[in-house]
């Protein structure tokens, strides 16, 4: 790459989404417990596409309309009213989601989608596909916002972790003059760089999960590769880059 490096930066928390610049760039949502892991987990499996929504009643009436849709979703950590199914990433085995259109709300993945607007590309990040979204943004050239979904614009600890792991990644290619994004790389070589799930185990929202009996949830999330693409929005529509 020559002549000047694009911009990396962190937006710990949806609150904080107003002070950044987002015209023309290339956004990340992550919400890695678990939004953005099931999206990962279920477009790799087969899923036609994900349409994300911000409220329950919009995923209902939308999941009626589409043939052969599934509605998902979550408040507070469990399946939300009137929807048939949650936001658990190993809900989503090709052999259920195959060729369908998962609808999909939750409290804050979602939300915070929304919210971005005039990004270049808006895409989803997780432990789950790391590489593919480094390599994604590594080949796009352009100034990259890692946005944390948090915990109802709390900072929480998985989001960052993995905006740390990939700004460690790219801290040569990208010019970083953003103390967030020097803290999640902090907190990342705090971590070790493996083992992600025993470093999350004192956080506020292992624990909220932990309680509904999801520590394995968490675990599949916070596993490295497992499903290597690159859920891109089209229109209202997530699907797999290629």
């Amino acid at each position: 790459m020559t002549g000047k490096l694009p911009r990396l930066e962190v937006c710990l928390s949806p609150a904080l989404l107003h002070l950044f610049d987002t015209k023309g760039a290339v956004v990340v949502i992550i919400d890695v417990f678990r939004a953005t892991s099931t999206i990962a987990a279920a477009l790799h499996n087969g899923a036609k596409c994900i349409i994300p929504v911000a409220s329950v009643p919009e995923c209902i009436e939308l999941g009626n309309s589409i043939d052969n849709a599934i509605t998902a979703g979550e408040r507070d950590g469990k399946v939300a009213e009137g929807l048939a199914y949650g936001n658990s990433p190993s809900e989503y085995p090709r052999e259920f989601v195959d060729g369908r259109t998962v609808v999909l709300t939750t409290t804050n993945g979602t939300r915070l989608l929304h919210m971005v607007e005039g990004a270049d590309t808006i895409i989803t990040g997780s432990f789950l596909n790391l590489t593919a979204v480094c390599d994604f943004l590594l080949a796009q050239g352009k100034n990259v916002l890692l946005g944390c979904a948090a915990w109802k614009d709390r900072f929480n600890m998985e989001d960052t972790l993995f905006a740390g792991a990939v700004v460690n990644r790219l801290a040569a290619h990208f010019d970083i003059n953003c103390d967030s994004a020097r803290a999640a790389n902090q907190l990342y070589i705090s971590s070790g760089g493996s083992n992600f799930i025993k470093f999350l185990e004192d956080s506020s929202h292992y624990r909220r999960l932990s309680g509904f009996g999801l520590v394995s949830d968490m675990e599949y999330c916070t596993t490295p590769d497992l499903h290597p693409v690159v859920p891109i929005l089209k229109g209202r529509e997530l699907i797999i880059h290629s």
